[in-house]
């Protein structure tokens, strides 16, 4: 019998995405994902945990010993994916405000760009909200621009040109030595972040990317396609001309009882970032390695979920190498379109508040989110919320 084809061709890719977006335009263009920061109530003691758990390693550091009087930032750094933990160092820091309302959570997401300033210019003219002028930073090593708007809620694009700078990380930072560096656990890259609005705000916020920064809306969900029994919601999945950056936005539907989306918008008292998906190209060993650093994942969906992947995947089951029963024993999500499958799974929430959590995804092929996933996914969701005594 001969073996099953190799699909080693349709590994991950940040970058293969380019046709589906050619109605995007031009006059933003994005580099990829620079950093991601979070507002933390203890960076040292998050970086900890990021360390441990996810195997992120030390990269750089920002503080009292860098003349920084007001604020604490570490940055985590994992193959292209850098995490920034920060948090205030007195009373009178307006982060605290934002922790005191949202919590832990993601306050900025990085956009790397060849010209910041050409960035926010765009972007100001086409109806933008300032959060950061142009401001050049320098050092030693060079210098850094960057520039920032506002967009859903108190989240916020900080663009990010670094071609002129050499140095770890940016101006004011200094590299992070650390004797404590846990082994990574095979994340990649930022396949894409997901944010979720208020009641009927999901098409004010796809219109506002389309405008003010050139992206398009390549899929679309509605609450027909994502319900259960209890809830449902709505899903509109944007991305810029290179296919690079992808940002799904959720809003919630009427149903029985409360959506995802709804605790999500009372626990951070705004819309904001709901969860970050990571790219990895062996999830079967990055989800086995997290467990056992004690990460916790949804509970499973049932048998019959199992049962049905041949015939949900169709042909591409002929080039599926992973055992449907290592997928059942760590509760890994398969689905399938025209160009391939993915596998997915998501973790718990990571913080007390239920408002952000991770994804983890290895696309095979695959250009679309798990739709096939969706109601399966969701009612393990909902059996959390019960839990939680918030469905």
């Amino acid at each position: 019998m001969a073996d099953k084809p190799n699909l080693k061709d349709l590994k991950n890719t940040e970058y293969g995405l380019e046709k589906i977006f050619e109605g995007a335009q031009d006059f933003l263009p994005l580099l990829g994902t620079d950093y991601v920061e979070f507002y933390v109530g203890n960076a040292k003691q998050a970086a900890h945990f990021y360390k441990t758990a996810f195997g992120f390693q030390s990269y750089a550091y920002r503080g009292l010993e860098t003349g920084s009087k007001d604020e604490v930032s570490y940055v985590l750094k994992q193959d292209k994916i850098r995490l920034v933990l920060t948090t205030p160092l007195n009373s009178a820091s307006p982060i605290n405000a934002h922790l005191a309302k949202h919590g832990d959570g993601v306050k900025v997401v990085a956009l790397w760009v060849e010209d910041a300033r050409s960035a926010y210019e765009e972007t100001m003219k086409r109806g933008a909200r300032s959060f950061m002028e142009p401001t050049v930073e320098k050092d030693e090593h060079g210098e850094v621009v960057r520039s920032g708007i506002y967009t859903y809620g108190e989240t916020v694009h900080v663009f990010v040109e670094r071609k002129n700078y050499n140095g770890t990380f940016l101006p004011g930072f200094k590299k992070w030595e650390s004797d404590y560096n846990p082994a990574p656990t095979g994340l990649k890259f930022i396949d894409h972040m997901v944010g979720n609005v208020g009641w009927g705000e999901m098409n004010q916020w796809v219109e506002w990317y389309e405008k003010v920064m050139g992206f398009v809306n390549f899929l679309s969900f509605d609450d027909k396609q994502i319900t259960t029994e209890y809830s449902s919601l709505m899903s509109k999945v944007m991305s810029n001309g290179n296919g690079r950056i992808k940002f799904p936005i959720n809003e919630p539907a009427k149903g029985k009882k409360k959506s995802q989306i709804e605790e999500y918008l009372d626990f951070y008292e705004s819309p904001g970032v709901q969860h970050i998906a990571v790219a990895t190209d062996d999830i079967v060993k990055t989800v086995t390695e997290l467990r056992a650093r004690g990460i916790e994942f949804l509970p499973p969906p049932p048998q019959a979920y199992y049962d049905a992947i041949p015939s949900r995947l169709g042909s591409h089951m002929d080039f599926m190498n992973e055992d449907i029963a290592e997928l059942q024993k760590l509760c890994i999500l398969v689905d399938a379109d025209e160009e391939g499958y993915l596998l997915q799974i998501f973790t718990k929430p990571i913080e007390d508040r239920p408002t952000l959590f991770f994804e983890i995804i290895q696309r095979m092929g695959a250009k679309g989110f798990g739709a096939g996933n969706f109601k399966a996914l969701f009612e393990s969701i909902e059996r959390e919320q019960a839990n939680r005594g918030t469905l």
